[in-house]
């Protein structure tokens, strides 16, 4: 008798504001991140400094909700989110929850990309999208066991999803997407014309 069991599933979370209390709105996020952005000097300096494409308020700014009331709406929608992901993902908690770390813009020009990362001391990480032209990035995750299959041929073109080495997602405005804080990703390279706008944050188990 064979037996072939799959071993060590990796989650990934898609969902959408767009259906939820309170409802986001969109533009008043888009537009929020812009006056943040052109507020938010030291951010800027930071960017020039790193070689950073674009805007990110990572390294400058740490109090985006209390800033903007929908930041805050923006937060209470994702612990929702995150609650039933973390059930998903069969987390013992224990007396603990996961709370919010940080949160922070990102504004990707032309061009711009976000080269391969992780997440340290997140346990679940994710990204709301904003404004999402066409042709934008997608998000690339990558099989957390790439580095030990250097003796692995390569995948089949048609290999089931689950097989695959990388993962590409192409998320739509509005749309959330999590994932545990160790799973290595990245932003391609930017092929719209117009910048493309998310929001990215971290939970911890605080």
């Amino acid at each position: 008798m064979t037996k072939i069991t799959s071993l060590f599933a990796t989650r990934l979370y898609q969902s959408t504001l767009l259906e939820q209390s309170p409802l986001i709105d969109l533009t008043e996020l888009s537009i929020s991140c812009y006056r943040i952005a052109e507020d938010d000097i030291a951010g800027q300096e930071w960017c020039e400094a790193q070689g950073y494409p674009g805007y990110t308020s990572y390294a400058s700014l740490n109090d985006l909700p209390w800033r903007f009331p929908i930041f805050a709406d923006l937060v209470k929608l994702l612990e929702t989110h995150v609650t039933t992901f973390a059930a998903e993902l069969a987390f013992d908690l224990g007396e603990r929850k996961l709370t919010l770390d940080s949160i922070w813009i990102n504004i990707l020009p032309e061009g711009g990309i976000h080269t391969g990362h992780i997440h340290p001391h997140s346990v679940i990480s994710g990204t709301i999208y904003v404004v999402m032209p066409k042709g934008a990035s997608t998000l690339k995750f990558e099989d957390p066991r790439l580095p030990m299959m250097m003796a692995a041929p390569q995948k089949a073109e048609d290999a089931p999803e689950d097989l695959q080495q990388f993962h590409y997602v192409t998320p739509s405005i509005g749309d959330v997407l999590l994932w545990e804080g160790w799973l290595r990703h990245e932003v391609p390279m930017n092929l719209a014309e117009e910048e493309r706008i998310s929001v990215s944050f971290n939970f911890g188990w605080g």
